[in-house]
């Protein structure tokens, strides 16, 4: 939706508005790599929002949504051919190719009246317009002035005047960067020696390529530009994991082996996040795809693992995450996630008692083992642990929970007979 348009010298001149700045993250390379590091997508396209300053486009508009970058400079171009000036007899209308200056012409630019960029032709002439369009601050005359400079001047030679000029540098990339001239976006992130800008500039053009496997070959060509040593080795995942992707989805689009019967795909796997695709490889594929190329920690490989087995009821599969060896070869369960974790994802996909009891056993805190003993009714943890807590009145308390009768009332009635217990109460 359009905002309704201001007038142009309270609007531009206000300092609420500003301009691309080279401080601003490219958005969907950051949040690929912020999405990695917080199991997230990969590939989303979104603004980061500055609650402070409010970026707009130098045609006025919000960015984010692509805005009508001609719409000013197509109005100004609309101005000089049908000002109410030019309807004027000569001896009433001020020659407009005359002899304007920079600040008359400019003055003129900003209230829309008649006038013309032609006639500045010394390279002197066109930056002294430059200068004096970025010193009243309005967007739209800045970037006017811009591209004419574009049409009139070779790009060396703008490249290098706007070197010296931040303020028109940063309109003029914001401008290349809304109208999608890439190509030379990049050619001036190289001129200004930004290699890594240059870098990120070229690998994001594979958002353009809709064939997975054009995709993935130019992403294998990226991995040879000038990256941060970061950025190498996000770009390396994710070729990695494109290229894996057509592998497994060549395979399992026919849908023939007896798991997808049973639990059809919901999905192709093609250009999905880096855990969706673990998660899909642990469900569909577990023992039979090397993941170790792919760049994640024990943490979310087990809680990604965890999820697929469980939700199989793979519980050997389960058994197999935890299980370690001591230099002495005995077997002893392990978690980088914390045992109580373990519980709850077990629990949510509905493992049976015994199930749940064993991990819950390998709590080491009592109390929040008791806790969730309680809550998942794993009745003989909690008898268990009040026998070793030697609490007789929680165990005839929890005695009246169980039912009448039942292998645990019976336990529970030992227990409170057992003379040899000394109870502390």
């Amino acid at each position: 939706m359009t905002r309704p348009k201001p007038e142009d010298d309270e609007y531009w001149n206000s300092s609420k508005f500003s301009a691309f700045t080279f401080d601003d993250e490219d958005d969907e390379f950051t949040k690929m790599k912020e999405s990695k590091r917080a199991v997230n997508s990969m590939l989303v396209d979104d603004d980061d929002d500055d609650d402070d300053v409010e970026k707009v486009s130098w045609s006025g508009e919000p960015i984010g949504s692509k805005p009508n970058f001609t719409h000013s400079f197509l109005l100004l171009q609309y101005t000089l051919a049908y000002a109410p000036e030019l309807r004027k007899p000569k001896s009433e209308c001020k020659d407009y190719m005359s002899d304007w200056s920079p600040e008359e012409t400019v003055r003129r630019m900003r209230k829309g009246k008649v006038f013309s960029l032609e006639r500045f032709r010394s390279l002197q002439e066109k930056l002294l317009l430059l200068d004096e369009a970025v010193s009243e601050n309005d967007g739209n005359v800045i970037t006017a002035v811009l591209i004419y400079l574009k049409k009139s001047l070779s790009k060396e030679i703008l490249f290098r005047e706007l070197m010296l000029r931040e303020i028109a540098l940063r309109h003029y990339v914001h401008y290349l960067k809304e109208m999608g001239e890439q190509k030379l976006l990049v050619e001036l992130m190289k001129a200004l020696g930004r290699t890594d800008d240059m870098a990120l500039m070229q690998y994001k053009e594979h958002l353009n390529i809709k064939d997975e496997g054009q995709r993935r070959d130019f992403l294998k060509n990226c991995l040879s530009l000038p990256f941060s040593q970061d950025d190498a080795i996000h770009v390396q995942d994710h070729y990695t994991l494109l290229e894996r992707q057509i592998i497994i989805e060549a395979n399992d689009k026919r849908g023939d082996a007896e798991i997808f019967k049973k639990f059809p795909r919901k999905a192709s796997i093609l250009n999905m996040p880096i855990i969706t695709t673990l998660y899909y490889s642990c469900f569909y594929h577990y023992g039979e795809s090397d993941v170790s190329t792919l760049t994640i920690s024990e943490k979310q490989y087990i809680l990604t693992a965890l999820g697929a087995r469980a939700k199989l009821k793979s519980w050997f599969d389960v058994d197999s995450l935890f299980n370690t060896k001591n230099w002495l070869g005995y077997t002893k369960k392990r978690s980088p996630i914390g045992f109580h974790r373990v519980v709850d994802i077990l629990q949510k996909n509905n493992a049976p008692v015994q199930v749940l009891q064993e991990y819950m056993n390998l709590i080491d805190d009592p109390e929040l083992k008791l806790s969730l003993a309680q809550k998942y009714k794993c009745h003989d943890i909690v008898i268990d642990t009040y026998r070793d807590l030697k609490d007789r009145q929680q165990l005839i308390v929890y005695r009246g929970k169980v039912e009448r009768g039942s292998k645990e009332d019976k336990k529970i009635e030992e227990l409170l007979c057992n003379m040899q217990i000394r109870w502390k109460n």
